[in-house]
């Protein structure tokens, strides 16, 4: 079964500034991890102080400013020409930083399968 010619989002997850801290990784994705493997990822922080990210829970990735945002479209970085990159359905996003007042975001888009 092959891939619709449309997007659809994920639901939007979140986690609070204040429930992160500076030595554990804290899910910003809903249990489970991402409910489709996603071509597009967006992080934005509404959070007073800045947030690592890690797509692992082990290893820092990213590094997020307070009060930006982060995209990564995965189809635009994928080699060979015409090879899928997506991030994969189940995979859990995690922030750590300072606890801080605001929330860290996480949203998704993907290509469903179907008719």
């Amino acid at each position: 079964m092959g891939v619709r010619n449309i997007v659809q989002a994920i639901p939007l997850t979140s986690v609070l500034s204040s429930a992160i801290n500076a030595s554990t990784y804290t899910a910003i994705t809903a249990a489970g991890g991402l409910p489709a493997a996603c071509f597009l990822l967006r992080i934005n922080s509404t959070s007073t102080t800045d947030v690592t990210i890690s797509y692992d829970g082990v290893n820092d990735h990213e590094f997020l400013l307070h009060g930006t945002s982060m995209q990564i479209e995965s189809q635009a970085n994928n080699r060979p020409q015409n090879s899928v990159a997506l991030f994969p359905a189940g995979m859990v996003v995690y922030a750590k930083g300072t606890a801080g007042t605001g929330s860290i975001y996480l949203s998704g888009y993907y290509q469903p399968s179907g008719v």
